[in-house]
């Protein structure tokens, strides 16, 4: 935990996307690979992922939809073009034998990067390489994102600071850690591949976007889970996993620069087409994660990545793996 915290607050000083989630696990794998690695008890696991999908579930308004609807062809096309590049992209790794299985496809997935780790492993793919992958683009992404930003004149501030322990009813905190734990468990029982992280993104929307129940999570909570599910990857990892890892890290990263471009060229469509302006329709394109345009197209590709990633693994991978 205090080697977990102090690579947290590095990562968080260098503004790192993802540092909560990231920290634990990079400290989880130093451990596991110098041999003094820990167990994690599975529930624990289990129950963040309900946790993570409820925050999930608190970011995605059902309001949402009415703008998507009124503006559905430009939103579907960027979001279609995007998912279809990774899906290239990722089919040509796994051809190449960069990584094994089906881990390259799963990798590739465009955005919902925890998302996508947490359900590869449910596929049968490398949970620890996919992690590689997903945040290696993540890194990449906001790093050009903020090129661009630059060049197009938008000045960065400084990073609002985290409250960590906001004013929120004790028991409103206790029944969402309820509801996040039981979800997870009852999905666990249904047996179905991803079910512990998706219904509680399905049924948290519904509870919390109807007013059923408000989702009350503060950041300290969302820390903690976020934790056990970085330890609970990084523990996995072996001096072969991480042989691997570096192993594909030329072709990982090529991959990655491609899809940034590709994404760059459906910018320059959107600007050229539909009269966006070039920075909102870089960031609304960009493989990871503003105005609204920007907002809908990232929920939406989330949402489609959810649904379709899954079915896309499997078929590209048919036959091959």
């Amino acid at each position: 935990m205090l080697l977990s915290a102090l690579i947290t607050a590095g990562f968080q000083a260098l503004h790192l996307p993802a540092a909560l989630l990231l920290g634990p696990m990079v400290a989880a794998v130093v451990l596991a690979v110098c041999g003094y690695g820990v167990a994690l008890p599975a529930p624990a696991m289990t129950a963040a992922q309900g946790l993570v999908g409820l925050m999930v579930a608190s970011v995605l308004p059902l309001s949402l939809m009415a703008e998507v609807a009124s503006q559905w062809p430009i939103v579907l096309a960027g979001t279609l073009f995007t998912i279809a590049a990774s899906a290239l992209l990722g089919w040509l790794l796994a051809r190449s034998g960069a990584l094994p299985g089906t881990t390259a496809i799963w990798g590739a997935s465009p955005g919902a990067a925890a998302a996508m780790t947490l359900l590869s492993g449910a596929y049968g793919a490398d949970i620890r390489l996919v992690a590689f992958m997903q945040y290696m683009r993540v890194a990449c992404v906001a790093v050009v994102a903020t090129v661009v930003a630059r060049l197009f004149g938008v000045a960065g501030g400084p990073a609002p600071a985290i409250l960590w322990f906001p004013a929120m009813p004790a028991l409103g905190i206790a029944q969402t850690v309820v509801l996040a734990v039981v979800l997870a468990f009852v999905g666990q029982r249904l047996r179905l591949p991803g079910a512990s992280f998706l219904l509680p993104i399905f049924a948290g929307m519904a509870l919390a976007q109807t007013g059923w129940m408000p989702l009350y999570l503060p950041p300290w909570l969302l820390a903690a889970g976020y934790a056990a599910i970085g330890w609970g990857i990084g523990l996995r990892f072996t001096r072969a996993t991480l042989r691997d890892a570096r192993r594909a890290f030329v072709r990982v990263f090529a991959s990655t620069l491609v899809l940034i471009a590709v994404c760059g060229a459906a910018a320059w469509a959107l600007v050229r087409f539909a009269g966006i302006d070039p920075l909102t329709a870089y960031l609304a394109t960009s493989p990871g994660g503003m105005d609204s345009i920007a907002i809908m197209m990232h929920m939406a590709r989330f949402l489609l990545v959810l649904l379709l990633g899954p079915m896309l693994a499997r078929w590209l991978s048919r036959g091959r793996f």
